[in-house]
């Protein structure tokens, strides 16, 4: 493996239990594996552009096969240099808390603006085709609450399914999951979760240190 984009998405910074995972993962990996590059997109610290004007027309413009005004060119060009961070990447690695069930905002902008046409997927008759075939994802879900089968919150995740259905969209079928719960629980139970969270991460590090995607 040669290069990671990690795309960090809580803003609790130290306090962040899934950062908390993220790191423990990416520190073995480096160590791991010399020469390895990381990416970090911050979503809380990266201007990322709104989906209105040159950029909705750039949008439009390439579904409708319609050549590109000057305005509408620049404009995508900020569109096309984040899915270039996507496409660069080995693996993407996410660290995500849960927000009222889902993901947080920011997350869904960016993948809201990474999500086009010929920049994470093409469309054609055969539908949606992702570009990222041959990466792999890691997902780093971090909840207050438990989500298993007979919680008392079973059947309200929103945050994992959410993000293997953009993954499978983008092209993306290779996903490891890493859940740290109960972090609303009290410290004790915070601790036990993170701590065992933070073993997995470092286990799967260590196995993935020398994949290499196809091509």
């Amino acid at each position: 493996m040669k290069s990671v984009l990690y795309v960090e998405a809580s803003p609790r910074k130290s306090r962040s239990a899934s950062i908390e995972v993220a790191r423990a993962f990416t520190d073995t990996l480096m160590a791991t594996a010399p020469g390895l590059r990381i990416d970090v997109l911050d979503v809380w610290n990266t201007p990322l552009p709104e989906f209105d004007g040159a950029v909705l027309q750039a949008k439009y413009a390439g579904l409708e096969g319609r050549e590109r005004t000057d305005d509408e060119i620049a404009a995508w060009r900020r569109i096309s240099a984040l899915g270039d961070r996507f496409k660069a990447a080995d693996l993407l690695l996410f660290g995500i808390p849960a927000w009222n069930w889902s993901i947080p905002y920011k997350l869904k902008h960016l993948i809201d603006v990474v999500s086009q046409k010929d920049v994470l997927f093409t469309f054609d008759e055969r539908g949606l085709n992702g570009l990222l075939t041959d990466r792999r994802a890691l997902c780093i879900y971090a909840r207050g609450v438990d989500y298993g089968s007979g919680s008392s919150f079973e059947g309200w995740d929103h945050q994992k399914p959410y993000m293997e259905t953009w993954l499978r969209s983008i092209g993306v079928t290779m996903v490891d999951t890493i859940i740290v719960e109960k972090t609303l629980m009290g410290p004790d139970a915070d601790g036990r979760s993170r701590e065992a969270a933070c073993e997995q991460a470092r286990g799967l590090a260590r196995r993935l240190a020398n994949w290499e995607r196809a091509g």
